[in-house]
């Protein structure tokens, strides 16, 4: 009698084994039919039996048909691309850390990890065009962990990261890349927006510093760090600059325009004047230098009229007289840069009154008093 009980036993033991290894009998079956659905119903229960879920074949299965239902214009409609695509992944990646990456179901496993990079980048670029950010992210960093050493990835996910405002996110991103390697102008520009974004000086001031060292010759950097330079106040310190900028744009009007608002700051005249003739040498329309090298005429010209107006009478009568004459020869060669600055801004007030005190120093009543009109209608 306890013999015939331990068949028993022994029978029962072997029914249960095959029902159990039969989810995943059937699961294959079904898939081989093209019935995903009824394929996946089966696999899912092999998963969470304790018999089978510990098996690589078991989610090396899994992870083919759910990559099938993505892939399928029937089934595909039933599950999201990101979910199948995740949950292939995880199948797949489950497989070999069960036996391996070098056993039978492991190696197959590897392969089709590989083969399943496009797939998660497809499902992130598909929730990235449906504004679904986060799932875009989930999508990318999956693809990430199949190729580590592939970039775009990575620039995707950070490209998603900004969508969702997530800077954080889309620094840690722009970090990995630079890791493995990758460098490029453009992701340095995104840096340096997202720092400016976040009104943080000090990162701007490092981005912009690493970005000169891997792109030294960069002119979009070298203004970047001179702008830097300029809005702390360190015209003086920026002047090397300009002139490295200067040598890799030499047809930038307005490098040398910065350059003679330097000088005049530093109180360099000479230097100051020889920039902004550059300047206009280059663009002629350039309104800074053209107002600019207005200005000093017309200052050197009233510094000279001041200086004839304090001599005593017997200076004046010695060279007084030269003084204004040389002053008036100043006026006079102030007023094409500043008709040539109203061209380039003909609302500009600063201009137009220059342009009508000028005017009047030289005997031209008519044309000041235009200019007189001109700023009353813009009161």
């Amino acid at each position: 009698m306890k013999k015939t009980i331990l068949t028993l036993v022994a029978a029962a033991a072997f029914y249960t084994a095959s029902a159990q290894n039969s989810a995943v009998t059937n699961a294959i079956l079904f898939q081989k039919q093209g019935t995903l659905d009824k394929a996946r119903t089966e696999i899912d229960k092999a998963i969470t039996n304790e018999k089978t879920q510990g098996k690589a074949k078991t989610w090396y299965t899994r992870g083919e048909i759910y990559e099938g239902i993505v892939a399928s214009p029937i089934y595909g409609k039933s599950l999201p691309a990101s979910e199948g695509t995740k949950t292939a992944f995880e199948s797949y990646s489950k497989a070999v850390s069960l036996e391996g990456k070098d056993s039978e179901y492991g190696k197959m496993a590897s392969q089709k990890l590989d083969g399943l990079y496009g797939l998660a980048l497809n499902s992130g670029v598909e929730s990235y065009n449906g504004k679904d950010y986060a799932k875009a992210i989930e999508a990318y960093r999956m693809a990430q962990q199949i190729r580590p050493q592939d970039s775009t990835a990575y620039l995707y996910a950070a490209y998603a990261s900004e969508a969702n405002q997530d800077f954080t996110g889309a620094k840690e991103m722009y970090s990995k890349l630079q890791g493995i390697g990758y460098k490029s102008p453009q992701m340095y520009g995104r840096l340096l927006q997202i720092a400016r974004q976040e009104k943080d000086d000090a990162a701007a001031r490092k981005v912009l510093q690493d970005a000169l060292a891997a792109y030294p010759a960069n002119k979009g950097f070298m203004l970047e760090d001179l702008n830097m330079e300029l809005s702390a106040g360190r015209g003086k310190e920026a002047i090397s600059k300009i002139e490295r900028a200067i040598a890799a744009d030499p047809t930038n009007s307005n490098l040398y325009a910065v350059l003679g608002s330097v000088y005049d700051q530093d109180k360099q005249p000479a230097k100051a004047l020889e920039a902004y003739k550059k300047a206009v040498e280059v663009d002629p329309n350039n309104f800074d230098a053209n107002f600019n090298l207005g200005v000093y005429n017309y200052n050197k010209a009233a510094d000279l009229y001041t200086r004839a107006s304090k001599m005593s009478l017997a200076e004046y009568q010695k060279s007084g007289k030269k003084y204004e004459a040389d002053g008036k020869k100043f006026f006079q060669e102030s007023i094409p840069y500043f008709e040539k600055a109203l061209q380039a801004q003909p609302d500009d007030r600063s201009t137009i009154s220059s342009l009508q005190k000028a005017y009047l120093r030289v005997g031209r009543t008519a044309d000041s008093e235009r200019m007189s009109a001109k700023l009353e209608a813009k009161k």
